[in-house]
């Protein structure tokens, strides 16, 4: 039994800790994808960025230049995004393109009312034809929700196809991450996917660790100590 506990239990460690090298080769391979992307000549205009979702994948972390007008009262503020340790929202905004359809644009991060949660400042958005630069990408990473989160202006996750769906717009299967300066009082410090891939190495080390621990002590206590004690 204390056998199988061992085995069970190092097994469990050493999944854990192969687990952490994979969560930080995704996020490696995400900020090198992103880099070539980056080098690339940015998509300009309504007509260069996808409308299915295949198309849509040779687009993620392309750069783009979009021009079109925001509608405001279709804001969504997502909840429980840290920006520098301080809990806050991103921002998003669907913009209408020159052609009729809808890109959502995740405008932006700003800090939370800590009197209020659900509390919102007003939020500057300009008025008539914008031009909006920035970085595609298939959606936002989602956060666990409870259900009936996923509604109202302050939720938790956004789903771009069932939000296509709720608000009636023609939306692009794309998000874009604005990286272009605006008056609107929102930080665009976007972090890098791998700024924290040290964590995930330091994760994968003690699972590890554990994982040697466990193995050792069930060694010392099941045969060398009792090895020990026979000679003595």
């Amino acid at each position: 039994m204390l056998l199988l506990a061992t085995v069970g239990g190092a097994v469990l460690t050493a999944r854990l800790g192969v687990w952490q090298l994979d969560r930080a080769a995704q996020k490696e391979a995400l900020q090198a994808a992103i880099e070539v992307r980056g080098q690339e000549t940015p998509l300009d205009g309504a007509a260069a960025l996808a409308m299915t979702a295949p198309a849509a994948d040779a687009q993620d972390h392309r750069r783009a230049r979009v021009s079109g007008t925001w509608l405001p009262a279709r804001t969504v503020h997502l909840d429980n995004r840290q920006m520098d340790g301080r809990p806050g929202f991103y921002v998003l905004t669907p913009l209408v393109l020159d052609d009729g359809t809808a890109l959502m644009v995740q405008r932006g991060w700003r800090p939370r009312d800590f009197e209020d949660r659900t509390r919102l400042a007003p939020l500057q958005t300009p008025e008539g034809r914008v031009t909006v630069e920035g970085r595609l990408a298939r959606g936002v990473a989602r956060l666990y929700a409870f259900d009936g989160a996923d509604t109202g202006p302050i939720r938790q996750n956004l789903d771009l196809l069932s939000y296509a769906t709720e608000s009636g717009l023609r939306l692009r299967p794309l998000l874009l991450l604005q990286t272009s300066p605006a008056d609107d009082g929102l930080r665009r410090d976007w972090p890098l996917p791998a700024v924290d891939v040290h964590k995930h190495y330091g994760y994968a080390f003690q699972w590890f660790a554990l994982c040697a621990l466990i193995l050792a002590l069930h060694v010392w206590f099941r045969v060398l100590r009792p090895r020990w004690a026979s000679r003595t």
